[in-house]
């Protein structure tokens, strides 16, 4: 027990550590969890290499992610990407696989064990791509939209390869010794001296299983015929189609009525370890049942509850997953013959480049777009790893061979920041190539208005205006937004808001006001920046996401700044007191003097805020901020005290602020 907590332990404060410093800087949490691995097994030796029997345990962790991602992918929404999904998607894994695996055939490898490798190699980092597209602001991008299609694309191709990988293994164990790698070997990788395969150690069965789990069972089935043995297959993925249809609303209804939350984790939990159980026993892939009921339960109405419930413990177990991986991975393999392992690396990114640059041109993907789409997606993936370890269980791949895949896929993803670094560099110098595959539109009139940004913000600023009269002239670089916007009757101008020339054809020399609601944080600040700099009188309302946004934009030398959800969060507010008790009157009072402090506050604190210095670092800042906080709660003090004077509260609301005094007076004081 002893021993067990401390390895616990050692795993915990590894990545507790080293997954928040990897995402800090920008590598992802995949990679944290693995350099985490990498640090306290073969580098510190914290850990011993050989943690096979816990990476089993961890593999649940796939099985709810692939759950989870059935949860995600509702049957109509994957029939509407149909075309993406296996047009791009599918050609994408189609012409790496056949690439790869012929690649490896020319080497040597045996059929089977070159189709393994083809399909591990196949699959992109799911968590790591998308990670990057979000933080960079890209997902909404052609090339992003393409990224994620064919990573979905490949996310669902994990659970026909997993269920696969045993048939393999049919063909190779009748011929063991082509199974290995060629006599010549690559980094360290040679043949049993029998010429049989090398299996994991362990004492699993092919799915990293206890070989006497279930005994009985499976003892029936194996004296079943097999006609028997595939009614009882087609009985269990009925039982769970109908089960996960009729099944869990009476169920969780029955839980709910109990009222404790710990039941209804224990439910979540009970279904997909049932779920998994049941395949297992008929002799499947876990993580196929589990994605099937995912998809079945994709339109239910505890969807979400499942997904709360389950996404705790498939993130723990998951990350335990990449963990172990990257303590099990033998750096002598790398050391070894570190040329030829980076040479396979690279000779794998640039297959896959390759492949996807092609695809993108046959897809019509231009200019940026098309190098994102074909950079990001050149490493192998996260998924390779399961594959991996799937592939050694099965006794497709031998033990040394899955090593060497084990460092071309970590070291592949390893890379990934760097292409994006790349692809940044790229981008900077195709930025005006690569503008939108649309003409600005030419704009023919100029209003004393203009309006920059038409999303969620901008609608309303515009329709409000426009109700009253008023003429604007509104920008926009998205197309789709400027059509939508047509359909309803309001015209607007197809362009770049920040270019000058679009903007001064706007009419910028001659307009009274300008709004800045651009999504883009960066282009929102260059555009006020420039507007000042040429109209020092234009009047600029800008639309801010944060507080060190406001502070930017005033500086940059906007004049009126909107924080974007403040006002509706003061509403909110004002609808929580009144519900507790407190007056109409009070309660508008009490906004109206929270709102004018705050905005007196933002005043003083944009004086001393340093561009560059984040705000917990600037002493003056956070001392001025204390202050006027009190500032702030003394003038709400005094305008209730002043309402309770003339109004009065409910008895509720008295009895509320009788509680809270009474527990400010068990408050040590200063």
């Amino acid at each position: 027990m002893t021993a067990f907590l401390i390895e616990a332990t050692i795993f915990l404060l590894a990545a507790v550590i080293a997954v928040p410093l990897a995402v800090r800087f920008g590598l992802g949490s995949v990679l944290g969890y693995l350099l985490a691995g990498v640090i306290i097994g073969p580098v510190l030796g914290l850990v011993g290499t050989d943690v096979e029997e816990l990476q089993h345990f961890a593999e649940f962790g796939v099985v709810m992610m692939l759950f989870l991602i059935g949860l995600e992918l509702e049957p109509r929404a994957l029939w509407d990407m149909r075309d993406r999904l296996l047009g791009l998607g599918g050609l994408q894994i189609g012409l790496t696989m056949a690439a790869i695996t012929g690649g490896c055939i020319l080497l040597g490898f045996a059929w089977p064990v070159s189709l393994a490798i083809g399909m591990i190699m196949a699959l992109s980092s799911t968590a790591i791509v998308l990670q990057t597209l979000n933080e960079k602001r890209l997902m909404q991008t052609p090339g992003g939209r393409s990224a994620f299609s064919v990573l979905l694309t490949q996310d669902i191709a994990v659970i026909p390869m997993l269920a696969f990988m045993p048939l393999l293994a049919l063909s190779i164990l009748p011929h063991a010794p082509e199974a290995q790698s060629p006599a010549s070997g690559l980094a360290g990788i040679t043949a049993a001296p029998d010429g049989s395969v090398q299996l994991a150690p362990g004492g699993t069965d092919g799915h990293g299983h206890d070989d006497h789990s279930a005994t009985a069972v499976m003892h029936l089935l194996d004296q079943l015929p097999g006609w028997g043995l595939t009614l009882v297959t087609i009985a269990a993925i009925a039982a769970i189609i109908l089960g996960g249809h009729y099944l869990t609303r009476p169920v969780f209804r029955f839980i709910h009525a109990a009222r404790m939350r710990e039941m209804n984790t224990a439910v979540a939990l009970l279904f997909v370890t049932g779920v998994a159980s049941l395949m297992l026993i008929v002799d499947l892939s876990p993580a196929l049942g589990t994605f099937l009921a995912g998809v079945v339960l994709a339109n239910s109405e505890y969807r979400h509850e499942l997904e709360a419930d389950i996404a705790p413990f498939k993130g723990l177990l998951l990350g335990l997953f990449f963990l172990t991986v990257g303590a099990g991975i033998n750096f002598g393999v790398l050391f070894g013959d570190p040329v030829l392992l980076i040479s396979l690396t690279l000779g794998l990114m640039l297959i896959k480049g390759v492949i996807l640059l092609g695809l993108a041109i046959l897809f019509k993907i231009r200019g940026r777009d098309r190098w994102l789409f074909t950079l990001g997606l050149a490493q192998a993936g996260e998924f390779g790893f399961v594959l991996i370890s799937f592939a050694v269980g099965t006794h497709v791949l031998p033990a040394e061979l899955s090593q060497t895949l084990l460092l071309v896929v970590a070291l592949s993803m390893l890379l990934t920041p760097l292409l994006f670094i790349v692809y940044d560099q790229v981008s900077a110098r195709m930025e005006e190539a690569s503008g939108p595959q649309q003409p600005h539109d030419e704009i023919d009139e100029q209003q004393p208005i203009i309006i920059a940004g038409i999303g969620r913000f901008g609608q309303v600023v515009n329709r409000m205006v426009q109700m009253t009269g008023m003429k604007t002239t509104v920008l926009d670089h998205d197309l789709e937004m400027i059509e939508l916007m047509r359909r309803f009757g309001f015209k607007g101008f197809f362009g770049d808001p920040t270019r000058p020339e679009l903007l001064h054809a706007a009419g910028l020399d001659k307009a009274r006001v300008l709004v800045v609601a651009l999504d883009d944080r960066e282009a929102g600040l260059r555009l006020v920046q420039y507007a000042r700099r040429m109209r020092p009188d234009l009047h600029i309302v800008a639309r801010a996401r944060d507080r060190v946004h406001v502070y930017e934009l005033y500086a940059a030398g906007a004049n009126d700044i909107v924080r974007e959800t403040f006002d509706s969060s003061l509403r909110a507010a004002r609808y929580v007191l009144e519900n507790m008790g407190m007056s109409e009157f009070d309660a508008a009072d009490a906004e109206h003097t929270f709102f004018r402090m705050d905005r007196k506050a933002m005043r003083d604190l944009a004086v001393l805020w340093k561009p560059g210095v984040p705000v917990t670092e600037n002493t003056a800042y956070v001392t001025r901020a204390k202050e006027l906080n009190r500032d702030l709660e003394t003038a709400l003090v005094s305008t209730l005290d002043e309402g309770k004077a003339v109004t009065g509260y409910s008895d509720r609301f008295a009895t509320l602020e009788s509680e809270t005094a009474m527990k400010q007076s068990r408050k040590p004081t200063a």
